[in-house]
């Protein structure tokens, strides 16, 4: 089969296309005929600081719609050619290639009235930003949330899902994005390159703070965020903890949530990976019913996807980008 491997960790120029033996699914796998693979930033992460369990030449790529076409021993629930669509184990050879393995029990159908690349822009982001405000920060509507990175892939759609909540959205992202994440939900936007944010947080909520913040930038932003929030408020970190030191108890009672989807798979906790394809059936019920954007802006084939993942890198990339793997 054809795939796009990795020959040692570096940054994304260094993958190219080969010829790899087509994989064979183990008890409790299925092999997927990929049809279309997302792109995310934990892909080029990965691939420039590599994973002690892989073995090389490795094939990345954590985001995967197609279709079932081989089934390994006790797998009940699916057939062969049913349409499904998951956020796959980084620890493993993932969906940038003609056919990829996954674990049965982590997949969800593919959504309805989706096309398959539509679903591939979904799983790590949007499943994250749908854990993060359902399952960990718990949303209401009436509260205010603080979402970083709007115009990106976890804010985009944090911001959209907050706002189909009823909460009042306030976002960063730079100007040019400005009325694309206006669209998606948000009623304050902030040029985190010009404002200053604590200042605008404390002004657009009348020097309370925030209920809410989801933080997608790292760590010295999650420690700012700590003085936005509001008594009892809670902060959900994607990409980096605060620091601690800056936390006074009794101070605002404020929680923490650290924030890692991906993680499931290796916890070796059944009940956590189970929750990964729940999310799918949940979040892709809102996304086939026209609820929620899968923000797709860009179809690419298989060859283009390191420099896209180069582009991804800068920071500078709106919504989705999803390679075609199936011509």
């Amino acid at each position: 089969m054809k795939a796009l491997v990795l020959d040692q960790p570096g940054p994304p120029e260094t993958l190219h296309i080969v010829q790899m033996p087509k994989p064979q699914p183990s008890n409790g796998e299925v092999r997927v005929k990929v049809q279309a693979a997302g792109l995310n930033p934990a892909d080029y992460k990965f691939i420039q600081r590599g994973f002690r369990t892989w073995n090389y030449p490795f094939i990345p790529g954590l985001d995967v719609a197609g279709i079932i076409d081989a089934i390994g021993a006790d797998v009940l629930d699916w057939k062969i050619g049913d349409p499904i669509y998951y956020h796959g184990d980084f620890s493993k050879s993932g969906g940038f290639a003609e056919w990829a393995i996954t674990t049965a029990h982590t997949i969800a159908p593919l959504p309805q009235n989706l096309s398959f690349t539509e679903a591939a822009a979904l799983p790590c982001a949007g499943f994250t930003a749908y854990q993060v405000l359902y399952h960990k920060l718990h949303i209401q509507s009436g509260q205010t949330i603080l979402i970083h990175g709007g115009a990106g892939g976890v804010g985009g759609f944090a911001v959209q899902l907050a706002a189909l909540e009823g909460l009042q959205v306030i976002s960063t992202c730079s100007p040019r994005n400005f009325e694309w994440v206006r669209q998606l939900g948000a009623l304050s936007v902030l040029d985190y390159n010009q404002e200053d944010i604590p200042s605008r947080v404390r002004e657009i909520t009348n020097g309370r703070g925030v209920d809410a913040i989801v933080d997608t930038v790292d760590s010295a932003s999650a420690t700012a965020g700590l003085d936005m929030l509001a008594f009892g408020g809670a902060i959900a970190c994607v990409a980096g903890l605060p620091n601690f030191s800056r936390m006074q108890s009794f101070g605002k009672a404020i929680s923490v949530h650290d924030v890692a989807l991906g993680g499931a798979h290796l916890s070796g906790d059944v009940k956590a990976q189970e929750e990964l394809a729940q999310i799918g059936k949940d979040f892709g019920k809102l996304v086939s019913c026209h609820k929620i954007d899968p923000m797709l802006q860009e179809t690419i084939p298989l060859k283009e996807i390191p420099n896209a993942l180069v582009r991804l890198s800068q920071r500078h990339v709106r919504g989705k980008i999803v390679a075609r793997i199936q011509p």
